[in-house]
């Protein structure tokens, strides 16, 4: 059982919670979310912003709080071998009351079918609330070029 080691990101003005599944061994290394370099949320986000990459965990943090959004993951714990989603058993949800009672969430996003899968499994009835599917920015979901999937999350803009 592997325990989810990083702390949701957001504060009291966050208006946008983005959900990935489970963070990857490099994303729990460097203790922050999307840290495999070739992840590409953090193109997708400053692209979709028209805003600079950030490159250090400060500068996303400085992003993040510009534009209002809040990051966590759907699964506080679960089996899972290395960073393969299709791999996750025996998941353990997080709790979302934490965000939600303490920020102006208006929409959750959820990062790729894993995360709406044990989202719509744990969390959707419990808080009240949909999710919107946004394709994921892994390197695993290579289907998806960068253009495209810029032009599918400037729904976070709506």
């Amino acid at each position: 059982m592997i325990y989810h080691p990083i702390e949701p990101f957001y504060d009291n003005d966050s208006k946008i919670l983005i959900l990935g599944s489970f963070p990857s061994v490099k994303s729990r290394e460097q203790m922050f979310f999307y840290g495999h370099q070739q992840n590409r949320f953090w193109h997708v986000i400053s692209k979709v912003y028209n805003c600079e990459l950030p490159n250090t965990i400060e500068e996303k943090k400085i992003l993040l709080k510009k534009y209002k959004i809040a990051l966590w993951d759907v699964i506080a714990s679960c089996e899972i071998l290395g960073s393969s989603d299709s791999s996750i058993k025996n998941v353990t949800p997080n709790n979302l009351e934490t965000i939600l009672n303490n920020s102006n969430i208006e929409k959750i996003f959820v990062n790729g079918k894993t995360a709406e899968k044990f989202y719509n499994i744990y969390l959707r009835e419990k808080i009240m609330r949909d999710a919107i599917c946004l394709p994921s920015t892994s390197p695993a979901n290579a289907k998806w070029s960068l253009e495209d999937l810029i032009f599918e999350w400037k729904k976070i803009l709506l």
